[in-house]
């Protein structure tokens, strides 16, 4: 599964690419709305199966693009009179951080409770896309088939995710290795690799 470095790489990407003003102050703010999700690694402790349900859920972002919006549209909105005219701009960006880099990855890997607690299921979508000469556009991300559907991993009573914090639902053994990722694959190497050189290249342009 990704790690939270990763998942602040994908942050930083949608930072480099969407805000207007770019500083250490913006930058820090859209890079901890990504990184949010996976603080339910913490609540996963005492409320098993919370690991990828409760902050991992769509309907997170889509609550807080909600008030974002609203917020903005109001006359000295609350984000305005905190943050200044660039606060409704920032927040929105965050969110889109949040569903891109927070949770969509999650939800390619392993998977999440896609609208916990409506909906109480964990959904992957890990698969492929391709165009065959034969069979013309092939997808495996979404399989059709009701609850005994490949994209359909479980619910919050039989899904658990092994973290560092967290090894096995509920007491960890004694000897129990903790695992704290980085990287786990070339690929997030390289996305993190990316995102590094896309933030300096803005910076870098912010100084000229």
């Amino acid at each position: 599964m990704p790690s939270t470095v990763v998942h602040v790489a994908f942050g930083a990407l949608v930072a480099t690419a969407l805000l207007r003003v770019f500083d250490a102050r913006t930058l820090g703010a859209v890079c901890a709305f990504t990184a949010l999700p996976d603080l339910d690694t913490f609540l996963g402790v005492w409320i098993p199966g919370g690991h990828r349900a409760l902050l991992h859920t769509a309907l997170l972002p889509l609550a807080l693009g909600a008030l974002v919006a609203w917020d903005a549209r109001r006359d000295g909105g609350w984000l305005r009179r905190q943050f200044g005219d660039t606060g409704p701009h920032v927040a929105g960006v965050g969110v889109v951080a949040l569903a891109l880099g927070g949770i969509a990855p999650d939800l390619m890997t392993n998977g999440v409770n896609l609208l916990y607690p409506v909906h109480d299921t964990f959904y992957a979508f890990d698969g492929e896309l391709q165009l065959s000469s034969t069979r013309g556009v092939v997808q495996t991300f979404v399989e059709l088939g009701g609850e005994d559907a490949d994209s359909v991993v479980g619910t919050t009573e039989t899904v658990h995710y092994e973290t560092g914090v967290d090894v096995e639902r509920g007491d960890d053994p004694a000897d129990a290795e903790r695992l704290f990722p980085i990287v786990r694959s070339g690929m997030q190497l390289v996305v993190v690799a990316t995102a590094a050189v896309a933030v300096w290249g803005r910076f870098r342009e912010g100084n000229r």
